[in-house]
């Protein structure tokens, strides 16, 4: 075979770089058919020049040099795509080539290639080097690198804050934007309004999306665990806390001596109430950090709003429940502190109820917010025990007025209180929280259990019974976190009950405290077992939470979704499909 037939053409491109500059480029001795510099090492020609001699002793026999000869030229910056020498399984060892740019230009000339025979018929693969562009505010970004932007609209200030927290660790974690005065759509998409959490939503506690709405992030895949982290994961708080109270009105109360209570269940559940309110405040304040938006949406929700009231209370229900052992007489000032946030809740959400027409109180009206309502007898209750007067009989009457309002509200079911759901369900419970922390509230405050502390106990009392004896009605609801709010109610009758026996003492009234002590306590062992199986064993205590994830306007194809989601069983593939269509 000539020589003349084996001279292929370099392509251009490799006339441009200097493959000497290039990791991982593919370079033989013109000479000697030797690797030279093969992981991208820079080194001298000399140097060179002995490993090619010494290498090419032993292996010139078993394989032949390649020759390439490219004009010693420099780029900026240069990326090498290693291919397949050949795809008649030729080993790679045959086909190395080196690039000695002094002796190539020595030995070729004319810019030709020298092939071994045995090559000569296959067809020739190169690594080609791609040039990159300089760096002017433009950055390559690798796939491991590219962060997913589906959850930028419920980060505080949409991503920014996460961006330049990874820009100061030097881990930037999403591309430049290639056009300059690029926006973000995230960064100017709204919270949806009132009325698309009643249109979208439905279920007592609006978390069960609607068949003929979507979501705007994915519902088949498991989202971060701070944006999962719902706001009445502080339920486990007011149910656990409750419960210290109880116990420690067991131990120390003359009509619930013949129990001989025992001072250690008090301390126990005192210290585990505690760490659970540390805790879950802290990873909630990682929230509010990382996931503003998710929180504000969580605010505008007509039933999460209610639970923003329950990391107050239950502090309040710690500093009721502190162990004698711990502390006796509590300061004035911790009351001031723990009641003012409540406060400009109150300002807030009745606020609301009265004027605005969307969040008016005949509309938004369900048994979670009894929660605020709850605050203010709650306050009065501690305030009465430290020694105050004003303070406590202020938020006393601040909570009956509208307590009142709210009990007829619900009562009447309106045509516009959509939360309101036909069968019965354990937020009904919470119908007995107030009234039975009025009435220990108001003995506090008057000093004996008189007629005005007896009324909103046995209004406490009926709703107690007649709830309870509809215990089959409660049956066939998933399990919830926010169920554990609904324990306190329990808890609070209790005790109530026990200060009803302080002043009524018989043996009914002391088998009705043992009763609803027992009862209460046992609701919060199950609750306990049914959160450790869901948190350990099923592991899905923390569920997406569709209740934020509503979209902004109502979705195109509603009909068509519906009668799709009702009879089809693959209805989450065909919910994501429409999802990208959508124009939020």
């Amino acid at each position: 075979m000539e020589k003349n037939d084996l001279q292929v053409e370099i392509p251009s491109v490799l006339k441009q770089s200097s493959c000497q500059n290039i990791r991982g480029f593919d370079c033989v001795d013109c000479e000697n058919g030797n690797d030279l510099n093969p992981l991208g090492n820079t080194t001298s020609d000399k140097e060179s020049n002995e490993e090619s001699v010494a290498s090419s002793e032993n292996t010139k026999s078993d394989r032949e040099g390649i020759v390439i000869d490219i004009p010693s030229m420099t780029s900026l910056s240069s990326l090498s795509l290693s291919l397949p020498s050949s795809p008649s399984g030729l080993h790679i060892g045959q086909t190395k080539l080196v690039v000695h740019p002094e002796k190539c230009k020595n030995t070729n000339q004319n810019n030709s290639l020298n092939l071994n025979p045995q090559l000569a018929t296959q067809k020739q693969y190169r690594s080609l080097p791609i040039l990159l562009a300089e760096r002017t505010g433009r950055k390559l970004v690798h796939s491991d690198t590219v962060r997913d932007s589906r959850f930028d609209p419920f980060k505080t200030w949409s991503g920014k804050l996460e961006r330049k927290i990874s820009n100061l660790r030097g881990k930037p974690t999403q591309e430049e934007d290639l056009e300059a005065g690029g926006t973000n759509k995230h960064e100017i998409e709204e919270a949806p309004g009132v009325d698309r959490y009643f249109d979208a939503l439905e279920g007592p506690e609006l978390d069960i999306l609607r068949a003929t709405e979507v979501s705007v992030l994915p519902e088949d895949e498991k989202w971060p665990f701070l944006l999962r982290f719902p706001v009445n994961a502080f339920g486990m708080c007011l149910g656990v806390s409750s419960q210290a109270i109880l116990w420690k009105t067991l131990n120390t109360s003359p009509v619930m001596s013949f129990l001989h209570i025992s001072p250690m269940p008090n301390l126990i559940l005192w210290w585990a109430s505690l760490v659970l309110m540390v805790l879950v405040s802290f990873v909630y304040l990682l929230k509010i950090v990382f996931y503003f938006e998710a929180v504000k949406r969580e605010y505008d929700h007509p039933v999460r709003v209610n639970f923003f009231f329950a990391p107050w209370i239950a502090c309040l229900f710690l500093t009721l429940g502190v162990p004698p052992s711990i502390a006796v007489n509590l300061q004035p000032f911790i009351w001031y502190i723990l009641m003012a946030p409540i406060l400009l809740l109150e300002l807030k959400i009745y606020g609301q109820w009265i004027s605005n027409g969307q969040r008016r109180l005949s509309k938004v009206a369900n048994p979670s917010n009894h929660l605020s309502i709850v605050g203010n007898f709650v306050g009065a209750l501690l305030g009465a025990n430290m020694g105050l007067k004003e303070g406590p009989i202020f938020f006393f009457a601040v909570g009956l007025a509208h307590y009142m309002v709210l009990f007829v509200t619900l009562y009447q079911r309106l045509p516009t209180n959509e939360t309101l759901p036909k069968e019965l369900h354990p937020v009904f419970f919470l119908f007995v929280a107030a009234p039975s922390v009025a009435c220990m509230a108001w003995a506090k405050i008057q000093g004996d259990f008189d007629y005005g502390a007896k009324i909103p106990y046995f209004i406490a009392l009926f709703l107690y019974m007649s709830l309870a004896v509809r215990v089959n009605f409660f049956r066939g609801f998933r399990f919830s976190l926010s169920w554990w709010a609904y324990t306190f109610p329990m808890t609070g009758a209790s005790i109530a009950t026990i200060t009803y026996t302080m002043a009524v003492t018989n043996i009914v009234t002391r088998s009705l405290s043992l009763c609803l002590s027992a009862i209460s306590t046992f609701t919060v062992s199950t609750l306990l077992v049914y959160t450790i199986i869901h948190a350990f064993v099923l592991r899905d205590l923390f569920p997406n939470d569709i209740s934020i994830a509503i979209t902004k306007k109502k979705p195109k194809f509603r009909k068509m979704l519906a009668q799709f989601r009702s009879s089809s069983s693959d209805s989450k593939d065909f919910d994501s499909s429409i999802a990208k269509g959508l124009e939020f």
